[in-house]
């Protein structure tokens, strides 16, 4: 019932002052947010970047095909025979392609490889004839086809395709927590500003009130006095509290509209727009445990999970240090092909030739002067570091997650206690308005307790205000909806990575 009467209200004040007035509520604020914040935005465009950058790593895991193609090749050259002591002439003509398959290996970290190079050619050579003591012109045309299949794979060494992957996922799932983190930020800023304008909105009204009742005072007395029931200071009085209620109202006036214009700048409206904020700012207290809030935030709240994915990048980075930094280590590499020549196309692997090849190498360092010790020494402390920001997060999110859970009981006895003073100043002035018309107490004192009033209705509905806010930032705290009961962790965080190990 509370609820209607003040919607009903609300449109009516919105009629009231203009018909060019768009009603805002909080959800539709927060839509408008989402489209033109330029901070959100940012946040947009680095997840998709690192997105994208994911998606390219993920498919570079798959299957690579190339193929080259060499249409033209030909060159004509004089060439020098050393053992002769002669120079001769040589004309090559040359046309071909290579086909080849790359499969990276995620598990090893290696690459097995299909290759098939095939070409045509045409040399023509000036060869030595010892009996006729000259160079006699030699002509070859053949075609060429070479298959091959093999591997190559590092030893003793960290896997750096998973590596490579590993923090390229944890770089995604960093960006896609600073995108909520900023989305999270957003709701909070905008529900401010909204707030602030509803209550400015308010307390415009109440200064209306104040001054419709001033002027019902000030006419009372003005009747008085001309029939001699009054003195004349009683006029005066009315008057300055008439010119008091003027000013309330038009500094009301112009600090709504600097707060229009702060709310307008942050959720991205025109500025030119007008608008009427629409909120209900009655509550339903909610039943909230701290020690469960605690652990709600201590398993939900990204920036631990931030902290923890700069410990494992750490991590990798002292693995990347231990295994490239003057460390032994090696490779594997072995393939076997065939490939055929002959004048005929088809003739081509009549007397193939088989093309086996394996080969071992291994890196031995013998003395860095440090170097490595060092570099491992520094990875280390890096690590121990950000293991003490995690802790340090951790103990300032306990303690958050505390001074919200005790504001919210403070704010539910402030609630109870500003709605009884609302009561009470209510009767309290409607007993003195009495009164004051039967000329039984001065206007000054009429005003005392019409500023009672008015500051006992801002008193409530700041509380009510203050306790949606401390909702919202236990909500932001936990990232759990205590409204709705409701977890809000987003199902992107709870997705499986690759394990490095």
């Amino acid at each position: 019932m509370n609820r209607a009467l003040l919607l009903l209200s609300l449109l009516w004040v919105a009629g009231m002052r203009t018909h060019a007035q768009e009603i805002i509520t909080l959800k539709r604020a927060m839509e408008i947010a989402l489209i033109n914040s330029p901070d959100l935005r940012q946040a947009e465009l680095s997840l998709e970047r690192s997105q994208r950058n994911l998606d390219a790593q993920r498919a570079g895991l798959k299957s690579l095909f190339s193929f080259t193609a060499n249409p033209v090749e030909y060159s004509k050259s004089t060439q020098f025979d050393s053992f002769n002591a002669k120079w001769f002439n040589g004309e090559r003509f040359k046309s071909g392609s290579t086909f080849q398959i790359e499969q990276p290996i995620l598990a090893t970290g290696g690459t097995l490889f299909l290759t098939d190079n095939f070409y045509w050619q045409y040399n023509n050579t000036e060869k030595y004839d010892k009996d006729l003591e000259q160079y006699v012109p030699e002509v070859s045309r053949e075609f060429y086809n070479g298959l091959r299949i093999g591997f190559e794979q590092p030893i003793f060494q960290f896997n750096q395709l998973k590596y490579d992957l590993m923090d390229i996922e944890l770089n995604y799932e960093n960006t896609l927590l600073n995108y909520l983190l900023q989305r999270l930020a957003l709701e909070r800023n905008v529900s401010m500003a909204f707030y602030e304008v509803y209550e400015a909105q308010m307390s415009l009204d109440i200064a209306k009130s104040e001054l419709q009742n001033n002027e019902e005072s000030y006419r009372i007395i003005s009747n008085k006095v001309e029939g001699g029931l009054a003195a004349l200071e009683e006029l005066y009085q009315a008057e300055v509290n008439l010119a008091s209620s003027k000013s309330s109202v038009s500094n009301g006036q112009v600090s709504l509209e600097n707060l229009k214009d702060a709310f307008k700048i942050a959720v991205g409206m025109d500025l030119d727009e007008d608008f009427m904020a629409m909120a209900s700012v009655e509550i339903t207290p909610v039943f909230v445990d701290q020690k469960q809030s605690v652990s709600y935030a201590l398993g939900n709240r990204m920036e631990i999970r931030q902290r923890e994915i700069s410990i494992q990048q750490n991590q990798f980075a002292l693995i990347e240090t231990k295994s490239t930094i003057n460390d032994f280590q090696g490779s594997i590499s072995g393939s076997y092909g065939f490939s055929g020549v002959n004048p005929q196309f088809g003739n081509i692997y009549n007397t193939p030739t088989n093309e086996p090849n394996f080969a071992i190498t291994l890196n031995i360092p013998i003395f860095d002067w440090g170097r490595r010790r060092n570099l491992i020494k520094a990875a280390e402390a890096t690590i121990q570091s950000s293991e003490i920001d995690l802790e340090n997060e951790k103990r300032d999110i306990i303690i958050n997650v505390r001074q919200v859970y005790r504001s919210l009981g403070n704010l539910k006895n402030q609630i109870e206690i500003a709605r009884l003073n609302v009561k009470n100043a209510q009767l309290t002035f409607d007993i003195n308005q009495e009164r004051y018309k039967n000329g039984d107490i001065t206007g000054m004192d009429l005003n005392l307790y019409q500023t009672q009033l008015s500051n006992s209705k801002m008193s409530l509905t700041q509380a009510l205000i203050d306790y949606k806010i401390e909702l919202l930032n236990l909500k932001i705290q936990t990232l759990y909806d205590y409204e709705n009961n409701v977890s809000i962790v987003p199902q992107e965080l709870v997705s499986p990575t690759i394990d490095i190990n």
